[in-house]
């Protein structure tokens, strides 16, 4: 029978782990666009440098959405 509680048992327990994965998609995901975008524009414009600069932009884009997901999740 189905908890009238949505707080409760393992219908939770999925659901959080569900956000857990998904945070932890979002700041991968961002790392490797900006991995991609960095590298992308060191080959077209030959330099070696962008390619730091497009994973450091990554890493905080995603902690950037990361915290914006953690807040909206606890409201």
């Amino acid at each position: 029978m189905a908890s009238s509680n949505g707080d409760r048992g393992p219908d939770r327990n999925m659901r959080l782990v569900g956000q857990a994965f998904e945070l932890g998609a979002i700041a991968a995901a961002s790392i490797v666009v900006g991995l991609l975008i960095g590298a992308a524009l060191d080959r077209w414009l030959h330099t070696k440098s962008l390619t730091i600069v497009g994973v450091i932009v990554g890493v905080i884009a995603g902690f950037v959405e990361m915290i914006r997901r953690a807040l909206a999740m606890s409201k």
